[in-house]
């Protein structure tokens, strides 16, 4: 292989392994769904996360 594809194809990866998509999902009538937020839930790090995007769930659905 050409030095050039090998630069080119660990630039490549880097670009696309930054695009992980990061933050935390938006509390919105789909994954506050019952299959979305069984979904959602378990991406959060924490507990006080996973409560937090409930109560959002919670006050979007009393609106």
């Amino acid at each position: 292989m050409k030095p050039e594809y090998i630069v080119f194809i660990i630039a490549l990866s880097g670009a696309l392994a930054s695009c992980g998509g990061g933050g935390t999902p938006e509390a919105n009538s789909t994954n506050c769904s019952g299959i979305g937020m069984q979904a959602v839930l378990p991406t959060f790090d924490s507990e006080a996360e996973r409560q937090a995007f409930i109560d959002k769930c919670h006050s979007m659905a009393e609106k």
